[in-house]
């Protein structure tokens, strides 16, 4: 076999091989997000006694730590490479718009977690011992805000891939509909702002029933994406 055989061999496979690790990057990082949450345990909510929530934190330290190590590589790492998977197959379905916008809105999405997780981290490491039971409380329901703010560009990164993977004819009907049903709860999610109870920041529907819509369709859409024909170089 010659130089250029073995050249033109390695410059075929290796992107493949690299594609085939990011298309499944979704699924990694369903794996990381619950790994992480349970990890984590159950974060006083808004509102919360000062003691309660300085307890909390001071007592989980190092789940929160470890928590944030899951959630820093399923939330920001791997979803991001998920998003860049979509981004790329959308570009080859001749999609581009749509990718850029799953790349824009992931990367939203990436940096409202990392705050978030950096916020949570800051004070089971330090911040929690620090005797301002007040300061505590006060950046906890701040991660809650966040967690409230951060629906709208879940709802974009689930619009952007559901609209452009059924227009590039690589979804159902159905599925096009699931995803813009989706979609509608993920803006919703956004308007979570009672005072108490299930419509609350860390009401049942904040707290559960939207993350579990976004990692169902994180791996649905990381199934059609390993389906997906391979593209041309591009990793």
């Amino acid at each position: 076999m010659s130089a250029s055989t073995t050249t033109a061999s390695s410059t075929t496979v290796t992107p493949n091989t690299w594609e085939r690790l990011w298309r499944g990057s979704g699924v990694n990082a369903v794996a990381l997000f619950i790994a992480g949450y349970f990890v984590y345990g159950t974060q006083p909510g808004i509102g919360a006694p000062a003691d309660t929530v300085v307890a909390f934190y001071a007592s989980h330290h190092t789940r929160i730590l470890w928590a944030a190590v899951f959630f820093g590589l399923g939330g920001v790492l791997n979803l991001m490479w998920f998003a860049a998977a979509i981004r790329g197959t959308l570009r080859e379905a001749g999609q581009a718009g749509w990718g850029a916008a799953a790349t824009a809105s992931s990367a939203a999405v990436g940096g409202v977690f990392l705050v978030l997780i950096a916020v949570c981290a800051a004070l089971a490491y330090s911040i929690a011992g620090s005797g301002n039971a007040a300061f505590v409380s006060g950046l906890n329901d701040l991660v809650w805000a966040g967690v409230v703010m951060s629906a709208f560009p879940r709802a974009m990164l689930i619009m952007s891939g559901s609209f452009g993977l059924w227009r590039a004819g690589m979804i159902s009907n159905g599925l096009f509909g699931a995803g813009v049903a989706a979609v509608v709860l993920g803006v919703a999610g956004g308007t979570t702002w009672m005072s108490s109870g299930f419509w609350a920041p860390d009401g049942l529907y904040s707290r559960l029933i939207l993350p579990v819509i976004s990692l169902v369709w994180i791996l649905v859409v990381s199934g059609v994406l390993k389906r997906a024909p391979a593209t041309r170089g591009q990793w």
